[in-house]
């Protein structure tokens, strides 16, 4: 009986092993690409989400929450498998660690959207005119950041090619340093608007004064993963 059970289980794992291992044998980086787009998928929901936050439909707030929490445990059990199935060791000039750095950032940047997403469900808020226009900027420049750091994670497979030299290696550095001025002129807006904030801070309730700080600090978050992953992969670059 037992062995007829294990007969019956084995070949899945087997098949599942040898999906990962095709995986990892295109490129270590093919399987954080898998995630990066569950990661992406966060992303997109989030930009729905501040779209039905800016039209004060509460109700759809709330369900595309729940969609994004929904999404951010898909990409969690992508990370998992992923962990577990990553090789001791690679054939390529990348260390497993930075593998594993790489997609813990990954995994940040779904938890951000995640967290964004309960923070905007806790309380029904309400935003100023003044607030507006500002605040679009901080969110649609959090997104230009991320957007240009999943465009990183895709030109990974050309270094591979390139060997990590020439002039593919020089575009993605370029492209390195584009993210960290756009994460800069986020750090900027944010600035801005906090400033507007505390400037209007006797117009607010205490509790909603300090959920519009922390929703603040959370889309800034998403803006510095997004550098933070931009840059890790420049670290690869300079060490292989």
């Amino acid at each position: 009986m037992i062995n007829s059970e294990c007969d019956r289980i084995q070949p899945k794992q087997v098949r599942y092993m040898r999906t990962i291992a095709r995986l990892f044998a295109k490129s270590p980086f093919t399987p954080l690409q898998t995630h990066m787009e569950k990661v992406t998928s966060c992303v997109l929901e989030l930009r729905a989400l501040f779209d039905a936050f800016q039209a004060e439909d509460f109700s759809k707030v709330s369900e595309i929450a729940d969609t994004i929490s929904k999404l951010e445990y898909e990409a969690d059990l992508t990370k998992h498998d992923l962990r577990n199935h990553l090789p001791k060791s690679l054939f390529l000039p990348v260390d497993r660690q930075d593998l594993l750095e790489i997609l813990h950032i990954q995994d940040s940047i779904a938890d951000i959207c995640e967290h964004i997403g309960i923070t905007l469900t806790l309380r029904e808020l309400s935003m100023p005119d003044w607030l507006k226009e500002d605040f679009c900027l901080l969110v649609d420049k959090s997104f230009e950041t991320f957007e240009k750091a999943h465009l990183i994670t895709l030109e990974v497979d050309n270094l591979i090619e390139s060997a990590f030299g020439g002039m593919e290696a020089e575009k993605v550095k370029a492209m390195v340093e584009d993210v960290a001025f756009l994460e800069h002129e986020h750090a900027s807006i944010k600035y801005k608007l906090m400033k507007k904030l505390f400037g209007k801070a006797e117009e607010f309730e205490h509790y909603t004064f300090h959920l519009w700080l922390n929703l603040f600090d959370e889309i800034a978050r998403l803006s510095k993963l997004s550098e933070h992953l931009s840059n890790r992969i420049r670290m690869v670059l300079d060490v292989s």
